[in-house]
């Protein structure tokens, strides 16, 4: 890998792009250009047959500062780095700090490229790269540019082994904010590959990390803990406050009392119980139990309404309560 500094002051880790897999796209690259370059010419030998050796000639100049230097350069503009071969080899031209290149980079690449590609058979070209630390040939000096891997296997993700059960939680007040990503990394890869190591080699080592970490955080372990096992009780517990920092919010958001589940008294089935009661209905299992009325409310008697009556004065709808004697 290698770092690459961006404008903001933000390290990339690009991975160079090396000689075998540069060849094989720069081969790609000209087997398709020369196939296309032969064709053009051979249909410019059809239609100028009947024009003069100056005019055959001009076209063929044009032809060939068109395709085999023209055409790679646009082809690189438009794809912002791809060619075909670096598409099929997984590659991509960027810039020193790690952004797409423009016209003025893919210029200065073509241009050196016939010299050091066309001109001595990729002698130069192979030279340079072997050469450079990263890979570059020279027309990548000038323009500025680095040709990187786009697609890097993924490497196998293995589980760190949780500690015993014994220190679940033991480490829970212990100050991590000082222990850097690089010590973390350490301890990681320690403790996935703790059980293909020596039993001395990696006793020593997980005790050199856990001296390391005491000096970051300012606490010993546990009297009796072995080293490996205070690491691991440590990694957990990093562990469960990042898991409790990523979805605390959405703990909260998706508590019991907010979708309708009775919640904690006060908490947000409290909140959901009194928007319920303002709306006339009642919510299930929020709020307290009512009390049921100590008078009942008499039976409602059927209100027989005239028919000259309702013509002659209008009456007030029936609400199914008998009126106050």
């Amino acid at each position: 890998m290698s770092d690459v500094v961006t404008g903001d002051a933000v390290v990339l880790g690009l991975q160079p792009a090396r000689l075998p897999s540069r060849a094989l796209a720069v081969l790609i690259d000209l087997v398709v250009v020369w196939a296309v370059y032969l064709l053009v010419t051979l249909g410019l030998a059809v239609a100028t047959a009947s024009l003069d050796e100056a005019a055959v000639t001009a076209l063929s100049i044009a032809s060939f500062l068109l395709i085999l230097v023209g055409a790679p350069i646009a082809v690189e503009t438009l794809s912002h780095g791809r060619s075909l071969g670096k598409l099929a080899c997984g590659l991509r031209v960027v810039r020193d700090d790690g952004g797409p290149i423009r016209f003025r980079h893919a210029l200065v690449r073509g241009a050196m490229g016939v010299v050091e590609i066309l001109m001595t058979f990729g002698v130069v070209a192979c030279v340079a790269s072997l050469v450079s630390e990263r890979g570059r040939r020279l027309g990548d000096v000038f323009a500025g540019t680095l040709v990187v891997r786009e697609r890097i296997p993924a490497a196998r993700a293995l589980a760190v082994p949780p500690p015993p059960p014994w220190l679940v939680g033991r480490f829970a007040g212990l100050d991590l904010s000082a222990v850097p990503e690089s010590l973390w990394l350490e301890i990681r890869q320690y403790l996935t590959r703790a059980r293909e190591l020596d039993p001395v080699v990696g006793r020593r080592l997980a005790e050199r990390l856990a001296d390391e970490l005491v000096a970051r955080t300012g606490t010993p372990p546990p009297p009796g803990v072995p080293a490996d096992a205070y690491l691991a009780g440590v990694v957990a517990e990093r562990q469960t406050r990042e898991a409790r920092r990523a979805f605390g919010s959405a703990g909260v958001a998706g508590a019991p009392g907010a979708i309708g589940m009775p919640g904690p008294a006060g908490g947000a089935g409290a909140a959901v119980s009194g928007a319920a009661g303002t709306s006339g209905m009642t919510a299930p299992g929020f709020g307290p139990p009512v009390a049921p009325s100590p008078v009942a409310a008499p039976a409602a008697a059927p209100v027989v309404v005239s028919p000259v009556a309702d013509a002659q004065e209008p009456t007030a709808p029936a609400t199914g309560f008998a009126p106050p004697a």
